[in-house]
């Protein structure tokens, strides 16, 4: 390994130590010591890579953005309808349905708060939100050029997903209960779907091939 490369695996390590540590912890209460002591790394160390907690925040959040659940969203979608497949995920993607998307759902509320103080936090959050509109507008439009959903303005339909799953995410936050988890699902989609002139359930993540039933076996 390089130098070069050491030194970003050490960045990253660092940058998944934080997520974690602000998530559990909250902005207000972490240290760069206690970072450091997750990470296995010295404080010496720490401080070459991020000089100030607020630097580190906002790195953890980026990077939290860009990896947290892409192995759902980069999946290969399904043949049928692969589009409602692929926006299904990116509603998935949005809400806190396991501990990396928890984490990374935490972070963003804490980034809300700091928001309303800090103009960098206020910057940085205006950028990561309208990446993420772009997103999840990219993944609308590519459905309308195919033919699968109706048309409409797919950035105004990307701030409705994101408004709704902002919303309902924090209701997961306090119940993450498989039978809530379905029903939120239920109740995002219901507000979307008609939007994309579906009218289908909420994809799963695995839909079974179309040559099999409930009942075949693995």
């Amino acid at each position: 390994m390089t130098a070069e490369a050491r030194t970003e695996a050490t960045r990253r390590l660092i940058l998944a130590a934080a997520c974690e540590t602000i998530a559990e912890a909250g902005f207000e209460k972490v240290r760069m010591r206690m970072v450091a002591e997750h990470a296995g790394v010295s404080t010496a160390l720490l401080h070459y890579h991020f000089d100030t907690r607020e630097k580190l925040f906002l790195e953890a959040l980026k990077f939290s953005y860009e990896s947290a659940g892409r192995a759902g969203y980069d999946a290969e979608p399904p043949a049928d309808a692969p589009h409602a497949w692929r926006l299904a995920r990116v509603i998935d993607a949005c809400l806190p349905l396991d501990s990396e998307l928890r984490r990374d759902f935490l972070l963003w509320q804490e980034l809300h708060l700091r928001a309303a103080r800090d103009k960098g936090s206020l910057r940085v959050a205006r950028e990561l939100y309208a990446g993420v509109t772009d997103w999840v507008a990219d993944v609308v439009r590519a459905g309308v050029t195919a033919g699968e959903f109706a048309p409409c303005d797919a950035e105004r339909l990307a701030d409705l997903i994101i408004a709704l799953t902002d919303g309902y995410g924090a209701r997961l936050l306090m119940d993450p209960t498989p039978r809530e988890t379905d029903e939120v699902r239920r109740r995002v989609w219901s507000v979307v779907a008609p939007q994309i002139g579906l009218d289908v359930p909420f994809p799963p993540a695995d839909p079974l091939p179309s040559n099999a039933s409930a009942l075949d076996p693995a």
